[in-house]
């Protein structure tokens, strides 16, 4: 997924069906596989836009310093040992914003052109990438512990039973003091459902439906926030990042 316009004025929702039942994995495959492997690509039509990238990632890193100083067993400053970013694609997040908060980033993305891209490139050469999985989050199952686990703008590619399942693998991937941060569109469907994107096959979901799936999956929302900075004239679907631990 991608930052996306705000479309819910012009088309209803066909709400017969749950929306992540009509998500079909090999599709959103072939279409992510169809664009080329740059980070403007990531972003869809806001890749022109380099101020865009700048703002959001401002925002991430703004957002986990704030949740670091919610815990004190973590220091306010200097880096986590061990993150991994979950939806890497070409690495615009761990390139960005990751790799001046973690040691070693290891990448989970399922698209073997973007993950081809990782490994070659300079980060991967300095040891600041890690390990990296080509492999969609369905299908991860993580055997380190994780001090950050960052996944972003991916997991409408998950249907919600697989997101549930995806989310309690990462709880049990934390170390004691980890933190799960999960940063995606929001549903603006007038009728507060999850939309469902036939272009790329995903679907985004609602505040509500965020909150039952991380409930259901044994986590605590321990701090939430809309990314701000954003021109309105875009009119781009809301950004909420959720820091996540597991419940006590």
């Amino acid at each position: 997924m991608s930052p996306s316009t705000d479309r819910a004025d012009e088309a209803s929702q066909d709400t017969s069906v749950p929306a992540d039942s009509k998500i079909n994995h090999a599709a959103s495959i072939n279409y992510w596989s169809s664009l080329p492997s740059t980070t403007s690509n990531m972003l869809g039509m806001l890749g022109t836009y380099p101020w865009y990238s700048r703002i959001e990632l401002q925002g991430s890193k703004n957002f986990l310093t704030k949740v670091r100083r919610l815990l004190p067993a973590l220091q306010p400053n200097g880096k986590f040992n061990l993150g991994v970013d979950c939806g890497a694609g070409v690495g615009r997040v761990t390139e960005g914003f990751l790799r001046h908060v973690c040691a070693v980033v290891d990448a989970v993305e399922p698209v073997s052109k973007f993950t081809q891209v990782l490994q070659e490139g300079q980060l991967k050469k300095d040891g600041v990438v890690g390990d990296i999985y080509t492999v969609g989050l369905e299908n991860w199952f993580p055997e380190k512990k994780y001090d950050l686990i960052w996944t972003q703008w991916c997991v409408g590619h998950l249907t919600d039973s697989q997101l549930i399942q995806y989310v309690s693998r990462c709880r049990n991937s934390l170390t004691e003091s980890g933190i799960m941060v999960i940063k995606e569109n929001l549903s603006t469907d007038p009728g507060d459902q999850d939309m469902y994107d036939d272009v790329d096959s995903s679907v985004t979901r609602t505040d509500a439906k965020f909150k039952q799936i991380f409930d259901a999956a044994g986590m605590d929302v321990i701090k939430s926030e809309i990314q701000t900075g954003f021109p309105k004239q875009f009119k781009l679907l809301p950004v909420k990042s959720y820091a996540l631990r597991p419940k006590i």
